[in-house]
């Protein structure tokens, strides 16, 4: 019968057979040898799970770590560490039209890799509050004495300066940035009070402080920075980690002939204010223009820059849409259409002779107030009376023309450009009115459906206003709701229905609106992408500084799990080569004479023994 041999490179009594009759012939070795293959098999598959086990583990704390990395840069609750040398400090002044407020942001030194951002955060004091503060009125209101606009603004200063240490004032940016406030102003004041700043702020604080870093910003500006700001929290600035991360083909603007890029798919925004609404989106693709004037105007919409610091790295170079609409805000919107209502009434009543709305016997019947509610209308010492009806269609359709829409391709609201927006690859924050909307009564905020919301939407504007006071009474509505946001939820639920989908032209059956007040439960201003764009530049300190910093983290890092894999590895090796030692010296003290020895080879291989001469 044939049998099956079975040796390897090792010690001649490693030798053993399988037979095919009776029993394994392995089972005749002696205890040491199966103890040693055991120990070995062990050995073995010890190496294998722990490979698999630390590469699994260290796999999931780096998408730990990279998700915490994120939700810090806003909910981090922890005071900042002012005697760290290594904090670095911004400080950020939004004088806006009702005040200004003085933001202090604090960030890390760089890591010294030009393809990474400063991780900017907002700074806490000692009770882990955010360091902000406010002040009244605004700074438009000194248009005619600025030789005070220096005095306004001193205690904001002084507050920032109690917070950062001394030590950083020197090195730590001053911004000084007016909005819409100071942009109405004729340019002969607003340069009065931004010459005001400029001259006294160097003599009595040390904040670095040029020219450049106080202005008045356009709104065009704004936009981009709050596009920065959102994105930035929501990490879409950082590289792709993961396969299942949504991510963009983008052919960077002045580089088109090097081909697409892919990258991480980045937030569009909506915001609707009571006064104007405003979009921000980035356009990935190089863009077609129907005319030359077309083209003109888009040159006012699109901006285009880098927020890498390496003018030459083009990771970070975006193409970013922003449009905003003065007049599409929310209430501004409700005082278009009252004027409608009030211009249109007066004209048929004196062409026909008909008494419609002068008394609260004959209201003028209006769909997008809430069933049965009465209002009233009051212009140039003359009332037109109103009672609810509550059709949030017909609401819908009569304030259509409102959109100024036109037949001309790509244009939205106002007959203004717009771009493309790849809706099957696309993600959009509302905020403001859309959150106001969708959230305060309706109890809808999040995730929007837009069958849900018109249903929801309907039921509200047709149910009786007597049934809707008795709901608020109950406080069935979030705590921030008040009676003119129920008298007016139905026409601004219709609004921000039709600005959305006629107006910016968003498919009926779009999934990607997130309406939210903030981001990850904290308020992300704008002034956060202000300081990030414009410090963009001050990683160049730290990477001149260490050039190979980089690189080597990097490996360290990329070597920590694999350092474990081989010293495993080695140890393993070592152990069983002093156990084979062992076992081999053994051996060799216990072997008996040389004619024993041999027979009890030949025994051992089954056949007889051979008498020596």
């Amino acid at each position: 019968m044939g049998r099956i041999g079975i040796s390897c490179l090792f010690p001649a009594s490693w030798h053993f057979s399988i037979s095919p009759v009776g029993c394994p012939r392995i089972l005749n070795t002696n205890l040491r040898q199966i103890i040693v293959i055991s120990v070995l098999t062990a050995a073995v598959s010890l190496l294998y799970f722990s490979v698999v086990i630390i590469r699994n583990k260290y796999g999931r704390l780096s998408r730990d770590k990279k998700l915490q990395r994120y939700l810090a840069r806003v909910t981090d609750i922890e005071a900042t560490d002012t005697n760290n040398p290594n904090v670095n400090y911004g400080v950020v002044v939004d004088c806006g039209s009702s005040g200004s407020r003085i933001f202090v942001y604090c960030w890390p030194r760089h890591n010294g890799n030009p393809h990474d951002l400063l991780d900017i955060r907002q700074m806490r004091d000692q009770n882990r509050k955010p360091v902000v503060m406010k002040i009244k009125p605004g700074i438009s209101e000194f248009a005619t004495s600025p030789e005070k606009v220096s005095d306004y603004i001193s205690p904001l200063l002084n507050f920032a300066a109690e917070h950062v240490p001394r030590a950083k004032h020197k090195e730590t940016p001053l911004y000084i940035l007016c909005t819409a406030g100071m942009r109405i102003l004729p340019e002969s004041q607003q340069k009065a009070i931004l010459e005001d700043l400029l001259t006294d702020i160097p003599v009595h604080f040390d904040f670095l402080f040029s020219d450049s870093h106080a202005e008045v910003i356009s709104g065009k500006q704004e936009g981009v920075y709050a596009w920065i700001g959102i994105n930035f929290v929501l990490g879409r600035f950082e590289h792709i980690e993961d396969d299942e991360e949504a991510v963009v083909e983008v052919n960077i603007p002045g580089s088109e002939s090097r081909g697409a890029i892919l990258r991480k798919r980045t937030a569009g925004i909506l915001d609707m204010g009571g006064v104007s609404t405003q979009i921000a989106y980035e356009v990935p693709k190089t863009v077609s223009f129907a005319s030359s004037q077309q083209e003109e105007v888009a040159k006012n919409l699109l901006a285009e820059f880098n927020l890498g610091c390496d003018v030459h790295q083009t990771e970070h170079v975006y193409r970013v849409y922003v449009a905003t609409f003065l007049g599409f805000g929310g209430n501004a919107a409700r005082q278009r259409y009252e004027d409608r209502i009030f211009a249109s009434t007066v004209q048929k009543n004196r062409l026909l002779g008909k008494q419609t709305g002068l008394a609260p016997d004959t209201p003028f019947l209006d769909p997008c107030l809430p069933l049965d509610i009465k209002d009233e209308i009051q212009q140039n010492g003359q009332t037109i009376y109103l009672r609810g009806t509550g059709d949030f269609d017909l609401c819908r359709e009569t304030i259509q023309p409102f959109m100024n829409k036109t037949n001309e391709t790509q244009t939205s609201l106002n007959g203004v450009y717009q771009p493309p927006i790849h809706f099957q690859n696309s993600e959009f924050y509302g905020f403001s009115e859309f959150y106001y909307c969708t959230e305060d009564v309706l109890r809808m905020g999040g995730d929007y459906n837009a069958a849900a919301f018109t249903k929801a939407a309907k039921d509200y504007c047709a149910t009786k206003w007597s049934i809707l006071r008795e709901r608020f009474d109950r406080g069935l509505y979030a705590s921030h709701a008040d009676l003119h946001r129920l008298k007016y939820q139905c026409f601004k639920s219709a609004w921000m229905f039709e600005v959305f989908h006629r107006g910016f032209s968003f498919p009926v059956n779009y999934k990607n609106l997130k309406t939210a007040l903030q981001v990850y439960d904290k308020e992300v201003q704008w002034t956060l992408g202000a300081i990030l764009y414009r410090t963009r530049f001050l990683p160049l300190r730290d990477i001149q500084q260490e050039t190979f910093r980089a690189s080597h983290a990097h490996w360290r890092g990329f070597s920590f799990v694999y350092n474990h894999y081989l010293f495993s590895g080695c140890f393993l090796v070592v152990l069983l080569s002093i156990l084979l030692y062992l076992l081999r010296l053994r051996r060799i003290h216990r072997r008996p004479p040389r004619g024993a020895a041999a027979a009890a080879l030949w025994l051992e291989e089954g056949l007889p023994a051979q008498t020596a001469p």
